[in-house]
């Protein structure tokens, strides 16, 4: 299976972006294709109707739904952001919105999250699923994976500490491969 994963963080220390890391290596031993994004290459302007009438869908946007409808699946690692989804994240997910065909009707995505707080970013997932589900039609993966105490989780080389929670994870993610694989099917943009 070909899967997307894209960490919706910025900061470069970022403990989704290590959880990102440490999913895209499991996947590996799974045997499945990884391709991992870099959210700072595809921060669109505002969204603003306006903008849209007069200049369309930006080009980054584009460049985003194309990427990830060329892949079978996409894994989301999001921070949560007051208790919801990261501005950034909101904003693509609105400029994707706005497409026909909408790339997210029909498409597998997972949601995961890593926070030093107890919920592990979970309350941020919940915003963020009702979004990509409710308002997209995305088939949104049920069991999201939230790390909490992340700031306490990692090894010294980013891996984490505790040999359970890594068991937990790659159920949660074959799990979610047998979700995409076996139960829909997305159309592709041409």
């Amino acid at each position: 299976m070909n899967i997307l994963i894209m960490a919706a963080s910025l900061r470069r220390d970022s403990y989704n972006k290590k959880l990102a890391a440490v999913i895209q290596n499991i996947l590996k031993t799974q045997n499945h294709t990884v391709t991992e994004l870099n959210f700072a290459d595809f921060l669109a302007p505002f969204y603003n109707a306006d903008e849209q009438d007069s200049k369309g869908i930006p080009q980054v946007v584009s460049q985003f739904a194309q990427k990830m409808l060329s892949h079978d699946a996409l894994i989301l690692i999001s921070p949560e952001y007051n208790y919801s989804t990261p501005g950034i994240l909101k904003n693509l997910i609105d400029w994707i919105s706005r497409m026909r065909p909408m790339p997210f009707a029909k498409y597998p995505i997972m949601l995961a999250s890593a926070s030093p707080a107890m919920a592990g970013g979970n309350r941020g997932l919940l915003q963020t699923l009702t979004t990509l589900q409710a308002a997209c039609g995305a088939y949104v993966f049920p069991s999201m994976f939230s790390l909490s105490q992340a700031d306490k989780a990692f090894t010294a080389n980013n891996q984490l500490q505790d040999p359970a929670l890594v068991e937990t994870l790659s159920k949660v993610l074959v799990e979610f491969s047998k979700f995409t694989s076996k139960t829909f099917v997305h159309d592709k943009l041409s």
